[in-house]
């Protein structure tokens, strides 16, 4: 991440005088999901020259450093766009309650969101995996170009003290923004993969997303292929390296991760093996229409005539209509379906309006249009280089078995030689030993990763190279 830590943001700002038309200082507030389950939310606003500059911080799930691309503070409104970054906030300063009260979009959800003066008060969290520095190996910041694309990627590189020449693997993160470390739900996964790996004589380059944390770019606009082109660059930044053996380079990645490792793969003849950590096997239509019912934060009262619909929706944004006639039809589409059903909930009409514009944008979005195109299964099939693909049988985001018997037929099917593909007892979407495999259980486990993951990928490496 920036140097914009959690820690760093959340000291003491003195009590605002009067608030006029300064904001300056640290807000938090908490909302609640769907699901009445809270999210702390916390930001740190600075007067420029040029105006207010925010930085975003959601500490539920382990979030920070989260720049939006402008924010103002005008007659008693805070309005922040965050288009860059996919959110957006505004809120009324109140007299009565001495709190800033408004709304917070993400995509398709809308959370009712005070903020008020102040550092939250955060419960410290045990993550017994986490390693403490100093770390016995050798760990370097790192930066390298996507030329392709005019952007610098920020990471950390890892290998064991002693000099010598390691097998090295590239971690990609899964969909969303992620910072080098895969912070999410207070767990740092790459962290703790990252330490294991290069404690048993791994090396491991690990980056911030492009238009995250330290690396530039605008994620808002990025697509699978794109991220699949930043890990090329980190491939060739690394044969540059002369501590790492440039016949042994892998990548692992997780969740999205898994489906970019193939397609970088099949474009280099430098890379030498993948791992697939929930990895999707299946069309991105197909996904995206599975969790459409799987994760859906409201009931509906007919299951087969709202696929029916998302069906229809991806079939809109998927079309060869231009972007203006996508958007009429598609909010169209989006209004006869789904007001029916936020109004049987008792939404408000313009919460109801600001979900579907808010939910036909994000169908738009040019990542969400490659997804519905991709099929991982073709990528796959392409490979002749060893593979390790791995799921949790209790992951309620990537279904495991589903999934895998479209990955472990397409390897087949190009007669790919050397692949191994494991169904994991009781972990779930980040290879958690569970109880549920709930999303909302993923922060309470203090468990990381798996120790029997660990061993599985370390042992498999080392079979292979």
């Amino acid at each position: 991440m920036k140097s914009f830590i959690l820690t760093t943001l959340l000291i003491a700002f003195s009590v605002l005088n009067a608030l006029a038309q300064d904001i300056s200082g640290v807000w938090h507030g908490t909302a609640q999901n769907p699901d009445n389950k809270e999210i702390l939310f916390v930001f740190l606003f600075e007067n420029t020259p040029n105006g207010v500059n925010s930085t975003m911080a959601v500490p539920t799930f382990d979030v920070s450093g989260i720049k939006p691309k402008t924010t103002t503070f005008e007659q008693g409104v805070l309005s922040i766009n965050g288009s860059n970054v996919g959110m957006e906030y505004e809120g009324i300063w109140n007299d009565a309650t001495n709190q800033i009260e408004g709304t917070y979009r993400e995509g398709s959800v809308q959370l009712v969101l005070n903020l008020k003066k102040g550092n939250p008060e955060i419960a410290k969290v045990k993550r017994p995996q986490e390693p403490v520095k100093p770390y016995p190996y050798y760990e370097e910041n790192v930066t390298f170009d996507n030329s392709k694309a005019g952007i610098s990627l920020s990471g950390t590189f890892t290998r064991p003290t002693q000099t010598g020449a390691y097998p090295v693997v590239i971690l990609i993160s899964g969909s969303g923004r992620h910072d080098r470390d895969g912070s999410m739900m207070t767990h740092r996964p790459f962290l703790v993969l990252s330490d294991y790996l290069t404690r048993n004589n791994i090396a491991v380059l690990r980056y911030d997303d492009r238009g995250f944390g330290e690396s530039t770019g605008d994620y808002s606009q990025a697509t699978t292929a794109n991220f699949a082109q930043d890990v090329l660059s980190a491939v060739n930044y690394l044969k540059s390296r002369t501590d790492i053996n440039p016949n042994q380079i892998g990548l692992i990645g997780h969740s999205e991760g898994g489906i970019i490792a193939p397609l970088a793969a099949n474009q280099s003849s430098d890379i030498s093996f993948i791992i697939t950590m929930a990895a999707t096997g299946i069309p991105g239509r197909e996904v995206a229409v599975t969790q459409s019912k799987t994760l859906r934060p409201f009931p509906v009262s007919d299951e087969s005539l709202f696929e029916k619909n998302v069906r229809k929706s991806i079939s809109i944004a998927t079309s060869d209509l231009d972007k203006s006639s996508k958007r009429a039809a598609l909010q169209a589409h989006n209004e006869a379906y789904l007001k029916p059903i936020l109004k049987s909930l008792g939404a408000p009409d313009e919460n109801i309006s600001k979900f579907i514009e808010n939910e036909t944008e994000t169908v738009l979005r040019p990542w969400s249009i490659y997804f519905y195109n991709y099929d991982p299964a073709n990528e796959f099939e392409k490979l002749n280089i060893p593979v390790l693909s791995l799921n949790g049988s209790k992951d309620l985001q990537v279904a495991a078995q589903i999934n895998q018997t479209a990955i472990r037929n397409a390897l087949k099917r190009g007669n790919n030689e050397n692949f191994k593909v494991v169904e994991l007892e009781n972990l779930n979407h980040l290879f958690q030993e569970c109880e549920t495999g709930n999303m909302d259980e993923y922060k309470e486990l203090e468990q990381t990763i798996s120790p029997a993951v660990l061993e599985e990928i370390t042992n498999w490496i080392f079979q292979i190279i």
